[in-house]
C-alpha cells in the first residue's frame, strides 16, 4: 500500500528512524505497530533531512489484508502527532517500492521577500531574503541545470558512494512568483543529499550578484563542491510530490 504523507519537519530529525531521534519514519512505524500489534517498516520514496517539510511524500507499507487504504489512512490519523498526517492512500500491485519506482520527485523551495516575511508566522516556513534579486539571472541559472547532468558539486561528499556517477535527469526547474514572495520548483528522477538547498543558495548568490553566473556551469563540470555556495536552510524546503507508473495502482471497482 501507498501512504502520502504531509508533516512539519520542524520537530523532527529527518525521515530516517534514527535512535534516541524523533523522526518521521519512527513516529510512522510506532502508529503502525499499535495498529496491526507487530512491527511494519515504513519505507519512504525519500529521505528528507532535518526541518524539511512534505506535503505529498510517499511511503509504502504492508499490512494484513484487513486493512483497506480508506480505513488504514482514518486509524493512522486518529493516532499520529499533529505534525504528521496521511493525506491519502494506495492500493499497489504486491511488488511496489516506494523508493526505486518512483519515476519523478518534486520539490519546492520558497523564499519570502516582502516585509513580512520575517512574521513568526512564515520565518518556519520559508527563508526571509531581503537582498535584491535579479529575476532574470534567477531564471536562467534554472534554465542551466534542466536535463541529464552530474551534480556532484551540488551534493554532501561522501553520502553517495563513488562509484555512483552523480547524475541526475532534471525534467524542470523555474523560479516562480507567489504571494510575498518566489519559490524555486524542481522536479527530477532522483535528488542527492542536500542537492536542492545547495542549488538555491548558489542560485540566490548569483541572482543578488555575490557570485557570477558562470559559477553554474563551472559547477556543473566540476568534481567536487568546493566552489558551491552554503546550502540555503531546510526550513523553506518542501517535498511536493512523488510519481509513479500508472501500472503499479491496483484499480478496485
Amino acid at each position: 500500500m501507498q501512504l502520502i504523507l504531509q508533516y512539519d519537519g520542524a520537530h523532527f530529525a529527518g525521515w530516517q528512524r534514527q535512535p534516541n531521534e524523533r523522526t518521521v519514519q519512527g513516529v510512522l512505524e510506532e502508529a503502525m505497530e499499535r495498529l496491526c500489534g507487530a512491527h511494519i517498516g515504513v519505507l519512504g520514496a525519500g529521505r528528507t533531512d532535518a526541518g524539511v517539510h512534505a506535503l505529498g511524500q510517499a511511503a509504502g507499507v504492508r499490512v494484513p489484508e484487513r486493512w483497506t487504504p480508506a480505513l488504514l489512512r482514518r486509524a493512522m490519523n486518529a493516532i499520529l502527532p499533529k505534525d504528521v498526517r496521511v493525506s491519502d492512500a494506495h492500493e499497489m500491485v504486491a511488488e511496489f517500492h516506494a523508493r526505486y519506482d518512483a519515476a519523478s520527485r518534486s520539490y519546492r523551495y520558497l523564499v519570502g521577500t516582502d516585509e513580512n516575511a520575517e512574521s513568526p508566522f512564515r520565518v518556519g516556513r520559508e527563508l526571509a531574503w531581503r537582498k535584491p534579486i535579479d529575476d532574470g539571472l534567477l531564471q536562467e541559472s534554472a534554465a542551466m541545470i534542466v536535463g541529464d547532468r552530474s551534480f556532484r558539486a551540488f551534493a554532501v561528499k561522501g553520502t553517495a558512494p563513488e562509484s555512483d556517477n552523480h547524475r541526475c535527469i532534471v525534467h524542470s526547474a523555474a523560479w516562480v512568483k507567489r504571494t510575498g514572495g518566489i519559490a524555486f520548483a524542481i522536479t527530477a528522477n532522483r535528488f542527492l543529499h542536500h542537492m536542492v538547498r545547495f542549488l538555491v543558495g548558489t542560485m540566490l548568490d548569483v541572482a543578488s550578484g555575490r557570485r557570477d553566473i558562470g559559477v553554474i556551469s563551472r559547477l556543473l563540470e566540476s568534481e567536487d563542491n568546493h566552489e558551491v555556495s552554503p546550502p540555503a536552510p531546510p526550513h523553506g524546503l518542501y517535498l511536493e510530490r512523488v510519481e509513479y507508473p500508472r501500472e503499479l495502482y491496483l484499480v478496485t471497482a
